[in-house]
């Protein structure tokens, strides 16, 4: 981790009320379960997505959805890094790629 001290005044803009996306990873039936999250701070969302993979024996990917020109996409901002279906669902992709990398849980590849 690295950090360093910053002038606010770099920034043009930011978001009080935050759209979050939630993906769920069901790895015994291979398959995620997306959701869009709205109304909450990033604290309630990490709790409702860490007790309700728990509770399901998931793993889980918290992003923030964000515009960049116009276009939508998706920042991560807690669990599986990358999509941990992806090599299983693509032959031609490299193994590794899109593994779970989190200190949270048990490490992969």
């Amino acid at each position: 981790m690295q950090v360093r001290s910053v002038d606010p005044r770099y920034m043009k803009w930011e978001v009080d009320h935050a759209q979050y996306r939630v993906y769920f990873w069901d790895t015994s039936a291979i398959t995620s379960h997306e959701y869009e999250v709205t109304g909450a701070d990033i604290e309630e969302v990490l709790a409702w997505a860490q007790s309700t993979a728990q509770s399901r024996e998931w793993l889980y990917t918290v992003y923030v959805k964000v515009d960049d020109d116009g276009q939508p996409g998706l920042v991560r901002l807690s669990g599986v890094l990358g999509d941990l279906f992806a090599s299983a669902m693509d032959p031609a992709r490299p193994p590794g790629r899109g593994r779970f990398r989190n200190h949270a849980y048990q490490r992969r590849g």
